[in-house]
């Protein structure tokens, strides 16, 4: 059989190139990874309780939550936080063949059942359990170099038509909002007039809830009617308020001679921002922050890759004067290490070219090895891919392309990666 390819020449060489597409084509099909995740699957659960204490947040939120939660199925270990601004977050941690989304239904029914325990003013908020992974992908920074725009207008505008759009995106567990700013009606008391009017700031809370709320008002001629009605007109009643100046007419009590107490009496109404705990500079200009996470089941570069994408889209769209740009990354050390790869493996299959030259000292006779050096590279990408999974003496060579992430899987010696009779020695 050896002697057969010898004295043909050019048949050596066809095969070798049919060999060469028949890999080049199975290259994009092998999987990215085929070794277990090593990022456990989390589940957080976060709930508000506005004005509390951090130690009113644990006694009243975080502690009926957490006996709840815990002793769910393929629970690990619990970790908690109550902070002073009212926000209680518990993260579940769960075994490494726990189904994400199974885990999320448990915790979820779970918090269901506590919240009979929980304050009115959580229940009304809002609890939120999601997928999540302290893994950042990427964080952007969004400012307007002129200070056109203020982190209130930046921030509205990236919830609104930013946030969501990279939720989207395949593998992100959860997009943040750094310095975030939410338009939210202010309410400013003066305690001096308050008390001169008997008025205590649960008495503000009461109406304010009593007076901005959506009324459904009915229809004026539904049947049954009278007879010759010949109309029936939906009224649409002044629901929720949305103007300063609406919020500042609203009565807070009346008194025995019939006069009224309103918002205006005792303070005023202003519309800003609903949190002013942090704030974010970018290259000295006001900016809000934009940080991705990636779910425990997905694959950095992909998400990384995806995300920009998407984000440089959306910032086709922004005002003028507002830009984006990327403030950290930690997808650098995989990208440099790729290239590092392919770099080393270009080097030596050069080497390996050059040494045959040099003892063939015939550049045709060089051609035929060459193309079969490289046909073997090619089928030990696609052979070694169903072993590699199992074998403990394997490792995976990252192929960067422009348009996608391949991987091939190459036998390793003691020394070094051995592939096609050539030698790259590994380095930690």
């Amino acid at each position: 059989m050896v002697d057969f390819f010898i004295h043909r020449p050019v048949f050596s060489t066809v095969c070798a190139l049919l060999i060469i597409l028949a890999g080049g084509a199975v290259i994009p099909t092998l999987p990215i990874a085929q070794f277990p995740d090593l990022a456990p699957p989390q589940v957080t659960v976060t709930s508000f309780y506005t004005g509390a204490s951090a130690q009113t947040v644990e006694s009243a939120v975080t502690t009926p939550l957490e006996q709840q939660i815990n002793g769910a199925e393929g629970m690990k270990y619990l970790t908690s936080s109550s902070t002073n601004d009212g926000v209680s977050s518990i993260t579940a941690t769960f075994e490494l063949t726990r189904n994400p989304d199974l885990a999320s239904v448990d915790i979820q029914n779970r918090v269901n059942t506590a919240q009979g325990r929980l304050p009115n003013a959580v229940k009304q908020v809002g609890i939120t359990v999601q997928k999540s992974s302290q893994n950042f992908v990427f964080g952007a920074a969004v400012y307007s170099p002129d200070g056109r725009y203020p982190p209130l207008f930046m921030s509205n505008y990236l919830d609104v038509y930013v946030r969501d759009s990279l939720k989207r995106v395949p593998g992100v567990a959860e997009v943040f909002l750094f310095g975030e700013r939410k338009y939210s009606m202010r309410l400013w008391l003066d305690p001096v007039r308050m008390a001169s009017r008997a008025l205590t700031a649960p008495d503000v809370v009461n109406a304010l809830g009593e007076q901005n709320v959506e009324v459904a008002a009915g229809q004026v001629g539904s049947q049954p009617a009278v007879p010759g009605q010949a109309f029936q007109i939906s009224v649409r009643a002044v629901g929720r308020l949305s103007e300063a100046s609406q919020f500042d007419n609203i009565i807070l009590k009346s008194n025995s001679d019939g006069t009224l107490v309103r918002l205006k009496d005792v303070g005023r109404a202003e519309l800003g921002a609903e949190d002013y705990g942090s704030n974010l500079d970018y290259n000295g200009s006001e900016s809000v922050g934009i940080g991705v996470t990636q779910l425990s089941t997905a694959n950095a570069l992909d998400v990384h890759r995806l995300c920009l994408a998407e984000l440089y889209r959306l910032a086709k769209r922004f005002p003028p004067g507002m830009k984006v740009e990327v403030a950290f990354d930690t997808t650098d050390a995989v990208s440099e290490s790729i290239r590092d790869v392919v770099s080393t493996l270009g080097e030596a299959i050069f080497l390996v070219i050059l040494v045959i030259f040099i003892f063939l000292q015939d550049w045709r006779s060089t051609v035929i090895p060459a193309v079969t050096m490289f046909s073997m590279t090619t089928i030990a990408s696609s052979t070694t891919r169903p072993v590699a999974s199992v074998m403990p003496n394997r490792v995976r060579v990252l192929i960067e392309k422009p348009s996608s992430l391949t991987k091939a899987n190459v036998p390793i010696s003691e020394t070094g990666i051995v592939t096609a009779g050539m030698t790259v020695d590994c380095q930690s």
